[in-house]
């Protein structure tokens, strides 16, 4: 039997170049099973949403998800990256309290605003795809997507065991939707590959991280941030539920757009499925997971406000980098997509 140290991934994906000092060093070590080597004032001066840090961010990160391909299992433990992870998120959570030191600290104050349709939409990726998208549109997006879609759900069911009483109970319900009932292929991930193959995309597990830029990786990296820290499981409720609030009325603009740029019936069958399924799941969580989580600890009231406005945050500046590129005529990826 191969001792537990010594196993190597072999279905995760393949590393990938890094994109300054950071990520570089961290790809090193996963590659050769070395400590990462930097200078410790590189993480002080990194720009905490540029390329380099939120790359090196997502690598440390994915060991905790499926690894990647020719790494050690063992080295999602290693004692040298959880250093350097921990000094990257210092530095990103930092920047996301400095940017929202002024936003709402209740949850009405701060889920009010997701509850009614914006009256300017110029900065929507949903509305421009519903209406005048055009199919490469819709295929950038779903390749920038895809690298929390393959792994929707997992980040948010590191909260179950932090919860209790009515908050677990609505938790797991949702999740148990969220992973298909019980159907494999009715697996939310699953789906999203079936739309990928449907738009002419790779639907491997991690196909597109070298070409996903910054704005991307930090919306993935949230998640990850949130889940993977008890002291910050208020804040990933306040994420999840963002993310329910926010994910029927916008899934309802992708369905009508996959329809009318004719993407295929998978493409088109993801995105009815959660207009459906997240109409119900808005109700549960902000009714009885957010309800339950503060009725056994009100203190946390403040932090659900932060991961939601943290998710706001980070949506928009996604958002904001998609329709420059697109109003631009460039890709909004690093490189582009080959043809359909």
């Amino acid at each position: 039997m191969t001792p537990a140290s010594s196993r190597t991934a072999t279905v995760g994906p393949a590393l990938v170049q890094g994109r300054g000092e950071l990520s570089e060093a961290v790809r090193d070590s996963l590659r050769t099973g070395l400590p990462p080597e930097y200078a410790t004032g590189t993480v002080l001066k990194a720009d905490p949403w540029g390329e380099d840090l939120q790359l090196a961010l997502y690598l440390l990160y994915e060991l905790h998800y499926r690894g990647f391909e020719n790494v050690k299992d063992e080295r999602e433990w290693d004692p040298d990256l959880l250093r350097l992870r921990q000094a990257l998120e210092t530095r990103f959570l930092h920047a996301l309290r400095t940017e929202l030191h002024d936003a709402p600290r209740s949850v009405e104050e701060a889920f009010a605003p997701l509850l009614v349709e914006p009256m300017d939409v110029t900065e929507s990726v949903s509305h421009h795809l519903e209406t005048e998208g055009e199919l490469w549109q819709l295929r950038e997006y779903a390749a920038l997507r895809s690298l929390y879609h393959l792994k929707e759900a997992d980040p948010h069911v590191w909260v179950i065991p932090r919860l209790t009483g009515r908050a677990k109970a609505a938790m797991v319900a949702i999740e148990y939707d969220e992973f298909g009932a019980g159907h494999p292929d009715r697996i939310h991930a699953q789906l999203f590959a079936d739309l990928m193959t449907d738009l002419g995309l790779d639907p491997t597990y991690g196909r597109y991280l070298d070409q996903a830029p910054a704005p991307l990786l930090a919306t993935v990296n949230l998640m990850s941030l949130f889940g993977l820290h008890r002291a910050l499981r208020g804040a990933l409720v306040g994420h999840f539920a963002c993310v329910e609030v926010t994910s029927s009325p916008g899934s309802r603009r992708l369905a009508k757009a996959m329809r009318r740029c004719e993407a295929g019936p998978a493409a088109e069958h993801f995105y009815t499925e959660h207009v459906e399924a997240d109409a119900v799941h808005e109700q549960v969580v902000r009714h009885e997971v957010i309800g339950g989580l503060l009725a056994d600890e009100p203190a946390l009231e403040a932090d659900i406000a932060f991961g939601c406005a943290a998710t706001v945050l980070l949506e928009d500046r996604l958002a904001a980098h998609i329709r420059d590129a697109w109003d631009q005529g460039r890709t909004t990826l690093r490189t582009p997509l080959p043809p359909r």
